[in-house]
């Protein structure tokens, strides 16, 4: 027989993930009352809790950006290079158990806020030791400030998804396979082709960029 204490954990953790997917689909408007409902408890055990709506979303927060670091920790272990990416593609096939995690981190970056700058803190040191660990690989060519390109890379990226759910709203939030798998169908090819063929056809203009900022400004 499990203890209360244990019970109550137990339940904690539900509403929890429960308002993840609330908050997913309904945006962080969504309210405690819709949250309750949908993890078929009372506003005030909700309140029991969490104390208030801003502190189960700090929890949530914390939640996904942990989940997210794990995620992120075990691509990481991937080869650097094209089957990193392969594997990436692999896991947006696959989104059924993940997707509430990936719509709330849309959500969030919508909002903006420090989740947002956490996030993308996160996402950049990734893409930095993903860029880092293909240049020693010989797959990626190195850069000439590896910082810079990853938290450029991942500008563009997220800059690019939040862009994409403004030019084409989602039907229905709660189904991250179908935002994503759209999303995917309308930007990994140019995407690609841009990381793999780049636009210039010579360096010229890198070099007028490198002697600017280096201080010989023409």
């Amino acid at each position: 027989m499990r203890s209360r204490g244990a019970d109550d954990r137990t339940t904690r953790a539900r509403v929890r993930d429960t308002a993840i997917e609330v908050f997913a689909r309904d945006g962080f408007s969504a309210t405690v009352r819709t949250i309750a409902d949908a993890a078929g408890v009372s506003p005030g055990l909700v309140i029991h809790h969490f104390g208030s709506k801003e502190n189960l979303r700090a929890e949530c927060d914390a939640h996904v950006l942990r989940q997210t670091r794990e995620a992120n920790e075990r691509g990481l272990q991937n080869q650097a290079g094209p089957h990193a990416f392969a594997a990436f593609l692999q896991r947006m096939d696959n989104t059924a158990a993940d997707g509430p995690r990936i719509v709330y981190l849309i959500r969030s970056l919508q909002a903006g806020g420090e989740m947002a700058r956490e996030l993308l803190a996160h996402l950049v040191d990734d893409a930095e030791a993903t860029f880092r660990g293909g240049v020693e690989a010989g797959t990626i060519r190195p850069s000439h400030d590896e910082p810079a390109r990853a938290r450029y890379m991942v500008a563009m990226a997220m800059g690019a998804l939040l862009v994409d759910v403004v030019m084409h709203p989602p039907e229905n939030w709660a189904d991250a396979g179908a935002i994503l798998q759209s999303y995917m169908e309308r930007t990994v090819l140019p995407a690609t082709e841009l990381a793999v063929h780049g636009v210039m056809t010579d360096e010229s203009l890198l070099d007028t960029v490198l002697t600017y900022f280096r201080g010989g400004q023409q």
